[in-house]
C-alpha cells in the first residue's frame, strides 16, 4: 500500500476512534463543507455538515455505550480523487441488550489545501 492509501486508511481509523469517544467535532474536520452523502439512518440526501452531525448523534443517542468499528478497509486513488470502501458495524448497548447494525460504506476524497477531505459518503445497511 502506498503512502496516500495509508493516509486514507488512517483517516478512516481516526473517524472510528473519534466516534467511539463521542468527539463529533474532530470527525467533521475530515469532511469538506461542500459534502454530500447518503446515510443508513435516513432516506434523504445529507447535504451539509449539520445534517451529518445529526446522523452521528442519532446513533450515539440510541444507547450507552455505542461502539463503531470498521473492517476490510481498501483505498484506491483515481486521478485527483480517492475512494475508500469498508464494512462497518455499530453495537448499541441498551438495558443489558446489544443491538448490532452492520453494513458497508464508502468515502470519496479529494485533495484540498487542508489535505484529503471527504466530499461524499454512502452508508447502507446489510440485507
Amino acid at each position: 500500500m502506498d503512502s496516500i492509501e495509508k493516509q486514507l486508511v488512517n483517516i478512516e481509523k481516526a473517524i472510528v476512534k473519534f466516534f467511539n469517544k463521542k468527539d463529533i467535532t474532530s470527525i467533521l474536520q475530515f469532511f469538506s463543507p461542500d459534502f454530500s452523502g447518503f446515510s443508513s439512518t435516513r432516506h434523504e440526501r445529507v447535504t451539509n455538515l449539520t445534517q451529518l452531525k445529526k446522523t452521528f448523534l442519532h446513533y450515539l443517542d440510541e444507547g450507552n455505550p455505542v461502539k463503531y468499528s470498521i473492517s476490510g478497509v481498501k483505498a484506491k486513488i483515481f486521478g485527483e480523487g480517492a475512494l475508500t470502501t469498508f464494512y462497518w458495524k455499530v453495537e448499541i448497548h441498551k438495558k443489558k441488550k446489544v443491538k448490532t447494525v452492520e453494513g458497508r460504506g464508502s468515502h470519496m476524497f479529494i485533495m484540498l489545501d487542508t489535505g484529503w477531505m471527504i466530499v461524499h459518503e454512502h452508508y447502507s445497511k446489510a440485507h
